[in-house]
């Protein structure tokens, strides 16, 4: 659905995306994370022809958006099949939140009688209904980015574009706008490319991602994949460092979604009949997947025999 092969963008002299590759499939959702300046958003734009790039490729439904962009009309036709939500909701103030909504269907040149139905089935899918005839200053902020999400589906898009839009939202309220995004993907089938700076919101929803640093990619590949065994680069973008004891031998466990719930420690401890620290460890929610990171400390005798138990019970490991 979105193909991009080295792709490189420049402002003026200055390199923002460099040879970035990734693909989204039909139905993903796929996320673009970096902290602020590392090409993320930059990157989305130019999805839909919003920003231009100077090499490589990126096509969306097979067509290379640098020619699409260069034919009005098929610009507007491929703006139709892609919606876009924005950190700031971006909506009309002296309009309502029926008329915001509608807006994209009078620019095409909807009949009246199927925008009111349009926006009404709209308004109740992202529980607003009863605020058709209120105006964005008298909605907060959860319900203002509720009227964006029901504006840029309007056109029936078969992609969804998210620029930090749950940034300025409450834990909450973020929690229940990834949630109405999860209903739309699953429901609608609509493929959702989210950027975004919170690895909270990752977690949450995405089914793969790529990390970007200053314009290139740092990480990629399937959620379970990146927290599970996170390389050094994305250790550091999350702020994890490691204590370790510096006696005995240390080594870091990683607890696939096979064997997250299994209880290996116990059953080694009682089958080796050895003595162990537990140094810290983690089970985590990745998109409704567990997963599991441990560190143990043991004895340097035990070692072998440790990692000879660790090998056949299907846990990842490595010496910290």
């Amino acid at each position: 659905m979105i193909e991009i092969n080295k792709l490189k963008k420049y402002y003026g002299k200055e390199l923002v995306i460099d040879e970035v590759s990734l693909s989204v499939k039909a139905g993903e959702i796929f996320a673009i994370v970096g902290h602020s300046g590392a090409g993320k958003s930059t990157l989305l734009r130019c999805i839909n022809a919003l920003e231009d790039y100077q090499n490589g490729s990126l096509k969306v439904f097979g067509k290379e958006i640098s020619q699409v962009a260069k034919n009005a009309r098929e610009l507007r036709n491929l703006r139709k099949d892609i919606g876009m939500i924005f950190q700031h909701f971006a909506l009309m103030s002296r309009k309502n939140v029926f008329e915001n909504v509608a807006m994209p269907l009078q620019i095409h040149g909807f009949k009246k009688d199927e925008i009111d139905k349009r926006v009404k089935e709209l308004l109740e899918m992202v529980g607003l209904e009863q605020k058709a005839k209120s105006y964005p200053n008298e909605l907060s902020g959860g319900q203002k980015q509720r009227v964006a999400i029901a504006r840029a589906l309007a056109l029936k898009p078969k992609i969804l574009l998210s620029d930090e839009a749950t940034s300025a939202l409450d834990p909450n309220t973020t929690k229940n706008i990834l949630e109405l995004i999860k209903k739309i993907n699953k429901e609608l089938g609509i493929s959702v490319v989210l950027v975004t700076h919170e690895m909270e919101v990752v977690k949450e929803i995405a089914s793969k991602a790529v990390l970007l640093d200053h314009g290139h990619i740092i990480g990629s590949g399937e959620i379970h994949e990146l927290f599970l065994k996170p390389n050094a680069k994305m250790q550091e973008f999350l702020g994890e460092n490691d204590f370790l004891p510096q006696t005995g031998v240390n080594i870091k466990l990683f607890f696939p979604k096979e064997v997250a719930q299994h209880s290996v420690i116990t059953s080694m401890a009682r089958a080796l009949n050895i003595d162990f620290n537990i140094v810290w460890g983690k089970i985590e929610k990745l998109n409704d997947i567990a997963l599991g990171n441990l560190v143990i400390n043991v004895a340097e005798k035990d070692k072998e025999k440790v990692l000879d138990f660790i090998q056949k019970s299907g846990v990842l490991w490595e010496v910290a």
